[in-house]
């Protein structure tokens, strides 16, 4: 019977504990890392439309990656000699895991920080690239979206702005003059991480 109410209390809560709940708390935590670091994770979180507490904890939080991560730390050559102090907000579990694998591979947590965040290199690369392509598909856009305007005009001298094949004209070039806009925001939004490594 003591059974049956051990599992009817576990499935009523679905997997949740006390434990679990105070593992996801929010705590804040300063590490000395060098300023490229700092700004890698900040670009990546804007590029990405995370917040960096976020993106944080997703580069720290899993220990079987962060042992990974140590594992690899001898090949690693430091960014800078300058460091910064920077407070970040990560959960509870994240530095648990942080501190566990630091002590459990005699590495400086602050390190195994840096290690960390510079994982983020190559997407970093990856989204540079796709903002080139981005813009390079903008002109593209752009230079078609004139020639929908000379069609239009032409279309409203040969067959009437009230003709349906005109306003249906029309709210094509509307809707893509709209998609032109959206796409520019989204380049703009990206100019952080242009030309930057």
């Amino acid at each position: 019977m003591e059974k049956d109410e051990d599992d009817k209390s576990e499935s009523s809560t679905l997997g949740l504990s006390a434990e679990a709940l105070r593992g996801r708390q929010s705590v804040r935590a300063t590490f000395k890392l060098p300023a490229e670091i700092i700004g890698l994770l900040s670009r990546a979180a804007t590029q990405l439309g995370l917040k960096q507490k976020s993106l944080f904890d997703q580069l720290v939080e899993n220990r079987e990656i962060l042992e990974q991560v140590a594992a690899g730390a001898e090949g690693y050559t430091q960014q800078g000699e300058h460091r910064h102090q920077k407070t970040y907000v990560l959960s509870r579990n994240s530095l648990v895991a942080l501190d566990y694998v630091a002590k459990a591979y005699g590495l400086p947590r602050d390190l195994l920080v840096e290690i960390s965040i510079s994982r983020l290199l190559p997407v970093i690369s990856a989204e540079q690239e796709k903002q080139k392509q981005r813009r390079q598909i903008l002109s593209e856009m752009e230079a078609y979206f004139h020639q929908g305007l000379e069609l239009l005009g032409r279309t409203e001298l040969a067959l009437g702005a009230e003709d349906p094949a005109t306003r249906q004209l029309r709210l094509l070039m509307v809707q893509f003059g709209r998609n032109i806009e959206h796409l520019q925001e989204e380049i703009a939004r990206g100019r952080d991480i242009e030309d930057q490594q």
